[in-house]
C-alpha cells in the first residue's frame, strides 16, 4: 500500500482515506496538501494561501475526514464557501474521499434550493456541512444551536466571501460555534480584511503559503487579442470560426452580458447557454450537466457563477471581458488544462486594458502572446475545412445509394450536376458565406490598433436610459450623515453588498451607521456618519473592492 500511494502513505491519514484516494488515482500529494495535512492533523489553526487548481480541497478534506467520528450523528465539520457551485464541488469531494467510511453523511447547504431536504439531512445528523454563509444563517435563525457541536471550521476562498459582502454573516456564524474549535482559513490573497478575521478568530495559526507558480497555468496556451469594446461580439464569432474546441467557457462581467452573448452565439448555430447569479439553481445544474455530456458546447458565465465548474471537456477559456485582478484571471483559465490536460485561454484586451495585461503577465510569470483576429481568408478556410470533414464520409455511400435520384433530379430540374450540387451545398450550409468576398462583407472588423481613437472603448456603452440615471438627483440625506462618492459603479460589477461588506470590515462601523447605498453606472454614492468622517476615510484609503481601489471621497452636491 505504501509503495502504491507514494507520499500520501507518509502523511498518517486514516487507512480508509488512503484506500479512497488510491481508488480515484491520486499518487503524490500536491505542495499545498503535503504542507497542510500534517498541520491540520496536529489540531493547529491554519492560514493557507494558495490558488485554485492547487489541490486545496483535498488539503483540508483528507485530514478532517481522518479525524471524523462516524458513529456520532451530529455536525462535526463545517466548510464555508462563497458560492453554491463551490459548495457542491466541495461536498462532492468529501463524498468521494469518504466512500470507504460507512456512516459518514455530507450535506451541501446553499441558497436557491428548497430548505426542506437540507433541514431533514441536518436533523438526521449529517457530520459534514458544506455551506454558503447566507443560507447557513437562515438555518441558524431556525436553530441557534445548529453549530454547537462543530469542532472543525474551514473558510474556503475567504477573500471571495468578503468580496461578496458576507462579513456580517461570518460574524454570526463565528458566534454560533464553540470557541474551542479548530479553524482553517484558505485564501488566494491576504488583504487586511482577511488578516483582521485571522487575528480575531484564529488561535496562533500556522501559515502555509504556496506561491502562485507558473505550473498552475503552464499547460495552458495563453494568447490575447486587441479589440475595441464595441467589436467584442464580432471578435468572438470570428474566433470561434477558426478555433478547434470541444467545449468552451466564455467569461463576461455582467449578468446581462451573459444573456446577450449566449443569444448571439445561439443565433449563429452554436449550442450555448448563459450562467449567472439570476438563474435558478436547478437550471444552473442542468447547464453544467449539459456541458459535461455534450448537449452544450459553450457556456457564457460571470466569475461568481462559474465557481466550482470542473468539466473535463473544456478545452478553451475565452475571457471576453478583462478580469478585475490577476487572481481572477488564474481562477478563470484554471477551468481548462486541469489534471494534466492541455488547454487554451484567449483574452480580449481593449486599448485601455493593456496595463492590466502587463500586471497579469507579471503575477503569473508568463508572457501572454498577442495574436491577430483571423482574417476573412482564414475564416473561409476554416469553414471549407469543416464542410469537407462533414461531407467526406458521406460521398462514397451517397454515390451508390442516390445515383439514380441524382440523375432524375437533374432531368426534372433541367440543370447541370454542378448547379444542383451548388444548390444542395447552399441548403446544407444554411446560406453561410463560402467565398472570400461574401466573408469579407459579413465580418467587417477593424483591427484595434488602426481604429479611430474616438471609438468607444468602454464595456457596456451607456444607453439613453443609463445616461438619464447618471443625471438623476440624489435623495435627501438623513440628519448627521454625509454622502460619499466612489468611482466604482455598475459597469465594474459592483453591488451594494460589496461596498457594504468592505466598509463594515475595513472601517469598523456598525451596520446601522451606514445609510443608503446607490449604485450608478459609472460611480456609487454611500451615506456615512459625518462625525469622524475624515478618520473613517483614512481607514478606507487602501481598501479594494472587486480588485479595484475604493477611493471614497466626500460628495459635494451643487
Amino acid at each position: 500500500m505504501t509503495q502504491e500511494l507514494g507520499g500520501f502513505a507518509a502523511l498518517e491519514l486514516h487507512p480508509n482515506i488512503l484506500a479512497a484516494i488510491s481508488s480515484v488515482g491520486y499518487e503524490e500529494p500536491s505542495p499545498i496538501q503535503a504542507q497542510s495535512i500534517p498541520v491540520i492533523l496536529a489540531g493547529h489553526d491554519m492560514i493557507g494561501q494558495a490558488q485554485t487548481g492547487t489541490g486545496k480541497t483535498a488539503a483540508f478534506a483528507l485530514p478532517l475526514l481522518s479525524q471524523l467520528e462516524p458513529t456520532r450523528r451530529e455536525p462535526q465539520v463545517l466548510i464555508l464557501t462563497p458560492t453554491r457551485e463551490l459548495a457542491l464541488q466541495v461536498a462532492t469531494a468529501f463524498e468521494t474521499y469518504s466512500k470507504q467510511m460507512p456512516g459518514v453523511s455530507v450535506i451541501a447547504v446553499y441558497g436557491g434550493a428548497p430548505m426542506g431536504p437540507q433541514l431533514k439531512a441536518l436533523r438526521q445528523g449529517a457530520q459534514i456541512i458544506v455551506a454558503t454563509p447566507g443560507r447557513l444563517c437562515d438555518h441558524l435563525r431556525r436553530d441557534e444551536k445548529l453549530l454547537s457541536t462543530v469542532q472543525k471550521l474551514v473558510l474556503d476562498e475567504a477573500d471571495e466571501m468578503l468580496k461578496l459582502g458576507f462579513m456580517d454573516d461570518l460574524e454570526v456564524i463565528f458566534q454560533a460555534m464553540p470557541e474551542s474549535r479548530q479553524t482553517v482559513l484558505f485564501s488566494a490573497t491576504l488583504p487586511p480584511s482577511i488578516r483582521s478575521i485571522a487575528e480575531r478568530h484564529l488561535k496562533d495559526p500556522k501559515h502555509v503559503k504556496i506561491a502562485a507558480k507558473t505550473q498552475t497555468v503552464s499547460l495552458i496556451d495563453q494568447a490575447h487579442l486587441l479589440v475595441h469594446a464595441d467589436q467584442k461580439v464580432g471578435a468572438v464569432l470570428r474566433l470561434l470560426e477558426v478555433e478547434e474546441f470541444d467545449a468552451l467557457i466564455a467569461f463576461v462581467r455582467t449578468k446581462q452580458a451573459t444573456l446577450d452573448l449566449a443569444s448571439a452565439l445561439e443565433a449563429k448555430g452554436y449550442k450555448a447557454a448563459a450562467l449567472n447569479g439570476d438563474i435558478a439553481q436547478n437550471q444552473r445544474e442542468r447547464v453544467i450537466e449539459s456541458l459535461k455530456d455534450g448537449r452544450l458546447d459553450i457556456v457564457v458565465a460571470t466569475d461568481v457563477a462559474a465557481r466550482g465548474i470542473d468539466v473535463p471537456r473544456i478545452t478553451h477559456v475565452l475571457n471576453v471581458d478583462m478580469p478585475y485582478d490577476p487572481e481572477s484571471y488564474v481562477h478563470r483559465i484554471g477551468r481548462t488544462g486541469r489534471a494534466g490536460r492541455d488547454g487554451r485561454a484567449l483574452l480580449l484586451v481593449t486599448p485601455r486594458e493593456r496595463r492590466m495585461l502587463q500586471v497579469i503577465e507579471r503575477v503569473t510569470g508568463q508572457k501572454v502572446a498577442e495574436v491577430r483576429l483571423p482574417n476573412a481568408q482564414q475564416v473561409l478556410d476554416a469553414r471549407i475545412k469543416k464542410l469537407t470533414a462533414s461531407l467526406t464520409p458521406l460521398v462514397a455511400e451517397a454515390e451508390a445509394s442516390h445515383g439514380e435520384l441524382l440523375d432524375r433530379l437533374i432531368a426534372e430540374i433541367g440543370c447541370s450536376p454542378r448547379a444542383l450540387a451548388s444548390a444542395l451545398l447552399r441548403k446544407a450550409t444554411n446560406g453561410q458565406a463560402l467565398n472570400l468576398a461574401d466573408v469579407e462583407r459579413e465580418q467587417p472588423l477593424v483591427p484595434s490598433n488602426t481604429a479611430p481613437r474616438e471609438r468607444r472603448e468602454r464595456d457596456g456603452e451607456r444607453s439613453s436610459s443609463g445616461e438619464s440615471r447618471e443625471r438623476r438627483a440624489p435623495v435627501p440625506l438623513a440628519e448627521g450623515r454625509v454622502r460619499c462618492r466612489t468611482a466604482l459603479g455598475a459597469r465594474d460589477g459592483i453591488a451594494a453588498k460589496n461596498l457594504l461588506g468592505a466598509i463594515l470590515n475595513e472601517g469598523g462601523l456598525a451596520r446601522e451607521a451606514i445609510g443608503r447605498i446607490q449604485i450608478r453606472e459609472t460611480f456609487s454614492l454611500v451615506e456615512l456618519p459625518e462625525e469622524g468622517l475624515e478618520r473613517l476615510l483614512g481607514k478606507l484609503k487602501d481598501t479594494r473592492v472587486a480588485g479595484k481601489s475604493l477611493k471614497l471621497r466626500r460628495y459635494r452636491e451643487d
